[in-house]
């Protein structure tokens, strides 16, 4: 069906017209550019779900879309969901949401759907952080659960997250199974959907709120080790908070308080919760242009440092006061590598320190963290990027016995901690990057201090992405092409630089340059194309999973900070020409 035949079926749905959502579309009849956006086909689901900007359309993130969704989630829990835990007679489906425009109308949707279906929906009173989403799905014993969210993205959008019962996001080939459902069933004639009040009435919907949130944060609480070192600067010590007007707004400060912390300074014009996140541009931590209210606020305080946590509080971004009391950010990356080495110093200390212990990072992530993991006698491993990878993995050796997981990171400032939660936790990020940043106060020591003495003591390193975008309806095609072509062609040298060995992920094979030798990797399945070069430099080439663009990154290591940043120059303007 051609994107104009869609459009005039939507015209003609009875739902539209009684509810007056038509005159959106009939409000672009004569504009075919915008009818082909909106009808082109649907949007992919794949293992973060759905993502989009919000608008009606197949093409669009919306009621119908939503409900289309959660209709083929639920035939795909009643068909074999069950299958794996017999003994789980009535199941249930947790949900979430942040602090977006539509997202508690979407949540709602959802958990009618699921109670038309007879799946028992749990849903939060309000906007939640995804880590108490992953954390309450493993609590309550559920089959799976929903969030709604379009995690950092502008306000444009909005998203569809589901998970599976060990509280981590589906895999592929659950979310595969869920894809080939939607593409069965008609958007509007497949859903099956109860009253609110029924559902609530025969018990298919129940209501989370305190309890839960009480539950969540005593786990939280458990991952601190060093209260004492919080206690002992408390008197001049001191954090600004801001949640980008998202789901971090309550336990955030909450947790700081909770830990000790007595001056906890929250931006309050970001403490507001709206949708149109109106003091940015963006609500991601990973943009420093965000922090502009909470620097401001910082200096007012002489605070030590800044936290930032994005829409639905599972990223977490933060910005240190230098020697000239200005601040800066920190990249995912260094956080990580920071944090990684405070825990395990901090666990020894604290005597919590388990027997073969590990540290998951991804495929992009520094190899400075690979560096201090070995150093200090934990063992690092690699997964692909994605939460539900991480999970696996760890799943996989605590089950077997083979190591117990202490820490797990991406480097776009996603944070794992704990057995409570499948999924990266800006929460109890939060609280541990602020226990850190106090022990390091205590003994006379800033973060920026602390990590200039682990360059000092692992070496250097630097790492930057490079974003080329490709929006548009042939966006697509365009990334496609691209690695197709890096495929085809391999090149010998980058910027120079010759290729001593490289690896597709894909395939899952690594083919070394000087021999001509071909090997199996352990990884394999993903759309990434590593490139080892000459001198230590690594080159990754991926496209995202979530937005019409590809990443390349570069990972150096060199003598000095100067030697890494000129290697990154240097790759960054080959990247870029791509």
């Amino acid at each position: 069906m051609s994107a104009i035949e869609t459009y005039n079926k939507w015209l003609q749905q009875p739902e539209l017209i009684r509810s007056g959502e038509r005159d959106e579309l009939l409000a672009i009849a004569d504009d075919a550019a915008e009818i082909e956006s909106r009808f082109y086909g649907s949007l992919e689901f794949g293992t973060a779900g759905l993502r989009g900007i919000m608008g009606l359309g197949t093409a669009r993130i919306n009621v119908y879309t939503v409900r289309h969704a959660t209709q083929a989630f639920a035939e795909v829990i009643l068909a074999d969901g069950t299958r794996e835990n017999p003994s789980v007679e009535n199941p249930s489906v947790a949900i979430c949401y942040d602090s977006r425009n539509n997202s508690a109308r979407f949540a709602r949707e959802a958990a009618c759907v699921l109670a038309g279906n007879g799946i028992h929906a749990l849903i939060f009173d309000g906007l939640r952080p995804t880590p108490e989403l992953s954390f309450a799905i493993r609590e309550y014993g559920c089959v799976a659960g929903i969030n709604i969210t379009a995690s950092h993205n502008t306000k444009e959008y909005n998203g569809y997250k589901v998970y599976w019962s060990d509280g981590a996001q589906l895999p592929p080939h659950r979310a595969a199974e869920v894809a080939a459902r939607m593409a069965e069933l008609d958007v509007f004639a497949c859903v099956r959907s109860l009253n609110p009040i029924t559902a609530l009435a025969d018990d298919l919907i129940t209501v989370m709120g305190a309890d839960t949130d009480e539950l969540f944060l005593s786990r939280v609480m458990a991952q601190a080790n060093d209260f004492a070192a919080v206690a002992s600067v408390a008197d001049e010590f001191s954090v600004v908070y801001t949640p980008f007007h998202g789901a971090g707004y309550k336990l955030v400060p909450e947790a700081l308080r909770r830990l000790g912390v007595k001056r906890v300074f929250c931006v309050p014009e970001q403490m507001v919760i709206d949708g149109d996140f109106p003091t940015v541009v963006s609500p991601n931590p990973e943009n420093p242009d965000g922090f502009a209210l909470a620097i401001k606020l910082a200096r007012e305080h002489d605070a030590d440092f800044i936290i930032g946590t994005d829409p639905d509080c599972d990223r977490v971004g933060i910005m240190l006061r230098g020697a000239d009391g200005e601040y800066s950010p920190l990249s995912g990356n260094r956080t990580g590598v920071l944090l990684l080495d405070y825990l395990i110093g901090a666990r020894r200390r604290a005597g919590t320190m388990p027997p073969n212990p590990v540290a998951l990072k991804t495929i992009v992530t520094t190899e400075m963290a690979r560096r201090v993991a070995e150093m200090n006698g934990v063992c690092c491993i690699d997964t692909f990027t994605g939460f539900k990878f991480m999970a696996e993995r760890k799943n996989a050796l605590e089950s077997s016995g083979e190591g117990n997981v202490i820490f797990s990171y991406e480097e776009s400032y996603g944070y794992m901690l704990g057995d409570f939660v499948r999924d990266k936790d800006a929460v109890t990020a939060s609280l541990l990057l602020t226990e850190m940043a106090a022990w390091y106060r205590s003994r006379g020591m800033t973060l920026e201090d602390a990590l200039a003495a682990l360059f000092e003591k692992y070496g250097y390193y630097a790492e930057r992405t490079v974003n080329l975008v490709m929006p548009g309806l042939d966006g697509m095609a365009r990334m496609k092409a691209l690695m197709q072509s890096l495929r085809g062609t391999p090149p010998l040298e980058i910027a120079g630089v010759s290729v001593v060995s490289r690896r597709d992920y894909d395939a899952g094979t690594e083919f070394v340059v000087a021999t001509g030798e071909t090997t199996e990797l352990e990884l394999r399945g993903s759309n990434v194309l590593r490139y080892d070069l000459e001198g230590g430099t690594t080159v990754l080439v991926r496209p995202s999973g979530t937005e019409p663009k590809i990443k390349v990154y570069i990972l150096a290591s060199g003598a000095s900070a100067d030697e890494c940043d000129a290697q990154l120059e240097k790759f960054a303007a080959w990247a870029e020409g791509l």
